[in-house]
């Protein structure tokens, strides 16, 4: 459920109408390359999970394959992109909670964005089992709401729930199945390739499971599944039951083909299980940068204060540098929304690439050093399923660089991992100095 979870989030049920609006019904078709990019690097990341199971971040897997410089920044990248997650699934919840509470009480943005982080704080506070269990509540609103609107939608698409004929013709009555061309399917690829991240949560959440190696084997085997069904197949009945060209962006694309099909509670419904996607989210961010941050502080490459259990086994520390980062996020996005707020939503936007594509470079490396016969579970066609993983990624890249909507994201995030680079540069010279060195467990 947490791998579930993971790549249901506010993405797919906002986020998708700006793709649809901008490539139209062959959306579908940057779902599929986009998800088929996620489950390559998932399948990697499986790979290296049960061929090294004393590795409890997968964050943790380009230190082992590329060295300690590479653990260094892609462990700092990652817990950066989830901190800068922390504030605007914060800022997003907020304004949502703020809708929903309107007819009765009006309370500030920001003062409900500070409650969610508090919550948030107490229940990853508590244990790894908290957590899960939030997750997992979570995530079986959003798995339950996308297949009952699966299962509306195809009924309504196919003239079950209409005395007027099927609605199929939308996919190809408004410019075509294709009215952009083929370049917009690429270019969209760009944008839907964030919805589909947070999968790799999983690895994280496995390393405090009784049984990693079969958790993780379950939930790669079983990913083609999910993003089919809840990706592809949702998106596809979208634009089948509404023509494409009236998806407003930034407006739910689920609530709009909800309301054609003639229900009236789709506005309300949809509200509530947005909310409950950013929660998620928002949820599962503080669980990860805690756990990364521990991390990189058993390495050296942290405060070594932040290498302390409480009585739950959590690292509550790692949890409430969280819970500040996330505050100091909050104040930028009230004080600043569009500088200092918007320079740091810019500054995390192509970091999750950077993060793949070293754990890809990674997984080469260390397939290259072990017996393959001794894997319980191997890359697909390797070595040249991970090259096509790293191409896919470049291409992403380059994309997101040559799109202008984009290209602003892509340097600043360039700009950030140059930065993660000179700190490293920085800290090496230190170490040398003082004569420590880091963890190369």
């Amino acid at each position: 459920m947490i791998s579930m979870g993971g790549i249901i989030g506010a993405g797919v049920f906002v986020g998708s109408s700006a793709a649809i609006a901008a490539v139209g019904p062959a959306i579908v078709l940057s779902y599929v390359i986009a998800g088929i990019l996620i489950l390559l690097v998932m399948r990697m990341l499986a790979e290296m999970a049960t061929a090294l199971p004393n590795v409890r971040s997968f964050t943790e897997f380009a230190r082992a394959g590329l060295g300690p410089a590479a653990g260094f920044v892609v462990g700092w990248l990652y817990w950066y992109f989830w901190i800068i997650t922390v504030a605007v699934e914060a800022i997003a919840g907020a304004g949502l909670l703020q809708g929903l509470l309107q007819p009765w009480i009006a309370l500030p943005t920001w003062l409900l964005g500070v409650g969610l982080i508090a919550i948030m704080t107490a229940v990853n506070l508590m244990s790894a089992r908290s957590f899960g269990e939030f997750e997992f509540w979570f995530a079986s609103i959003k798995v339950a709401a996308i297949l009952i609107f699966i299962a509306l939608a195809l009924a309504y698409a196919s003239g079950l729930l209409t005395p007027h004929v099927a609605t199929w013709n939308n996919l190809v009555s408004h410019g075509g199945f294709m009215p952009h061309g083929g370049l917009a399917v690429l270019a969209g690829v760009t944008t839907v390739f964030f919805s589909l991240t947070g999968a790799e949560i999983t690895t994280v959440a496995a390393a405090e499971s009784r049984d990693p190696a079969r958790a993780l084997t379950k939930m790669t085997t079983s990913m083609i599944t999910r993003i089919v069904i809840f990706y592809v197949g949702s998106i596809f009945l979208i634009v089948a039951v509404v023509p494409w060209d009236s998806i407003v962006p930034g407006q739910s694309p689920f609530t709009a083909a909800l309301l054609a099909m003639r229900f009236s509670w789709a506005g309300a419904a949809m509200s509530v299980v947005i909310l409950t996607a950013v929660l998620s989210c928002l949820n599962s961010a503080f669980y990860v940068t805690s756990r990364v941050l521990f991390t990189l502080a058993e390495n050296n490459d942290a405060p070594q204060w932040m290498v302390k259990l409480n009585a739950r086994r959590v690292p509550a520390r790692s949890v409430l540098a969280g819970s500040v980062a996330g505050l100091i996020g909050i104040a930028a996005a009230v004080s600043s929304p569009g500088g200092v707020f918007a320079f740091l939503v810019n500054s995390a936007g192509a970091l999750i690439l950077f993060v793949y594509m070293l754990t890809a470079m990674a997984q080469i490396r260390l397939r290259r050093r072990i017996d393959a016969r001794t894997l319980q579970l191997r890359m697909w066609w390797f070595p040249w399923g991970s090259y096509a993983a790293i191409a896919g990624i470049l291409a992403v890249l380059l994309a997101m660089a040559l799109t202008r909507a984009l290209a602003s994201q892509f340097y600043v995030s360039l700009t950030t991992l140059a930065v993660a680079l000179a700190a490293y540069a920085l800290t090496s010279r230190r170490r040398a100095r003082t004569g420590t060195a880091p963890n190369l467990r």
